[in-house]
C-alpha cells in the first residue's frame, strides 16, 4: 500500500446516518488498495461496545457490524480514544476484538504520516 488515509469518527449510535459514513468511506478506500486507520473519539467509541454495531442500520446502506467486520479483514485498524472510553465508564473487556485503546501522541502519529485526514 502506497498510501494511508486516517479517519477521525466522532459521531456514535445517536445518529446511525453519520455513524456510518466513515465506514462506507473506509471501506471503499481500501478497495483501492489504501491503507485505512479510523479513530472512534467522543460518542463514536460507543460503536466499539460489543453488541452495539448491530444495533446501527442507516437507511440505504449496509448494516455498520458488515462494513466493520469487512474494514477489519482488510486490514483496516480501529483505534479508541482512551480518555473518552474512560469518561463513559467502558472497560476493555466490553469492547469488540479488533478495536486498540490509543492515547493522543499515537493519533498524531498517524496523522502526521498520513496521506489524507477526514473527519466525521
Amino acid at each position: 500500500m502506497e498510501s494511508k488515509l486516517v479517519i477521525i469518527n466522532t459521531r456514535g449510535p445517536e445518529n446511525h446516518e453519520k455513524a456510518t459514513l466513515p465506514f462506507v468511506l473506509a471501506t471503499v478506500t481500501q478497495s483501492l488498495d489504501m491503507e485505512v486507520v479510523m479513530f472512534l473519539q467522543s460518542s463514536a467509541v460507543l460503536l466499539a461496545k460489543k453488541g452495539e454495531m448491530e444495533k446501527v442500520t442507516a437507511e440505504g446502506f449496509l448494516p455498520l457490524k458488515d462494513m466493520l467486520d469487512t474494514f477489519l479483514e482488510s486490514g483496516g485498524r480501529l483505534n479508541l480514544c482512551s480518555p473518552c472510553l474512560k469518561s463513559r465508564n467502558i472497560a476493555v473487556e466490553d469492547l469488540i476484538e479488533g478495536a486498540q485503546i490509543v492515547a493522543a501522541g499515537s493519533m498524531a502519529d498517524e496523522v502526521m504520516s498520513a496521506r489524507q485526514v477526514v473527519t466525521y
